[in-house]
């Protein structure tokens, strides 16, 4: 990112100047000083990889934002990255992507620091857990001021200590952080027209969003937020007469193409069908009281796993 670099040639000089990591002083061989690439850097080619890695990962909907049209591949850099998609970059994604790009010592305190901010944000915490991220958070950072120079390490480093002990005091993150906040407001000044009054001007639009809301609970025959499709509608029919084969779904793969299953595969898949039709329900426990009076209780799960598929599907 453009201007986020702490790996500047002041920092280089500060490592000189104070003779520490000798691997990383300026090069004077010629009769200019040169700053050769560091060990904790990634080399041109490598950071094309991990830019195509990113740019091809795809996210659950309402996971995450689309990241890949942030990556610009050629110009080897990211441009506008939310805050929401810096989180999910660094937890998801960085700890993935750079396993195989860069040196095994690098590597594992970024994970590390992956799975904190993982745990931190976490819906449910449990005090023990945080305990112990305290501790981990200082072997983190130790292991950080062995690798990075010293101008990596700026207060926000440094805050990272106190997040734990602020997630005792005040509980999950999820509840407190400022994402939906953020959201509400954005969509609050789209609403305003006239940039003169922008309080009136949101009032106004609120009032309106609030009047069609209420009204939309009892208009049947007009497309409300009540009755419209989701937005990633699958299709489907819903009028199957089995509720196990009214699901929405999208096909996948070519159709075309004949596939073959092994007898356990079809047994299990028999078993799948069966065992989520409401409609056979009623078949599955009869049998199962068959089954009970039959064999011993302790074989009556297995004895309805081998039986009951094969002689519905005759039946």
């Amino acid at each position: 990112i453009e201007g986020k670099a702490k790996d500047t040639i002041k920092a280089r000089l500060d490592l000189e100047r104070m003779g520490i990591r000798r691997g990383l002083w300026m090069n004077r061989d010629s009769d200019k000083a040169r700053r050769d690439l560091a060990f904790f850097s990634m080399k041109p080619n490598d950071k094309k990889e991990f830019l195509k890695f990113v740019s091809s990962v795809k996210f659950p909907d309402g996971y995450a934002s689309n990241i890949a049209r942030c990556v610009n591949v050629d110009g080897g850099k990211f441009t506008g990255l939310k805050s929401h998609d810096c989180h999910v970059f660094m937890q998801r994604l960085l700890p993935v992507g750079i396993r195989h790009l860069l040196p095994e010592d690098v590597v594992k305190p970024i994970m590390l620091l992956s799975r904190f901010f993982s745990q931190l944000t976490a819906k449910t915490l449990r005090r023990t857990d945080m305990f112990q991220l305290r501790h981990d958070i200082v072997q983190v950072l130790c292991k950080f001021e062995m690798i990075f120079p010293p101008a990596f390490f700026t207060s926000m480093m440094h805050v990272m200590v106190h997040l734990p002990e602020e997630a005792l005091l005040a509980g999950p993150v999820n509840y407190r952080w400022m994402y939906p906040i953020e959201r509400l407001l954005g969509e609050l000044k789209k609403s305003v027209r006239n940039r003169a009054k922008p309080e009136g001007s949101i009032i106004e639009a609120w009032v309106q969003y609030e009047s069609l809301t209420f009204c939309g609970m009892y208009l049947k025959d007009v497309e409300t937020v009540f009755n419209r499709p989701q937005r990633n509608n699958d299709g489907g029919m819903r009028n199957e007469k089995l509720s196990v084969f009214a699901q929405s779904a999208r096909p996948f793969g070519d159709p075309g193409r004949g596939e073959s299953f092994s007898r356990n595969d079809m047994e299990v898949a028999h078993w799948f069908v069966l065992n989520n039709c409401d409609e056979i329900m009623a078949y599955l426990d009869e049998h199962e009281q068959m089954m009970k009076r039959e064999h011993p209780s302790h074989l009556v799960a297995r004895n309805t796993v081998n039986y009951f598929h094969n002689g519905f599907w005759i039946l």
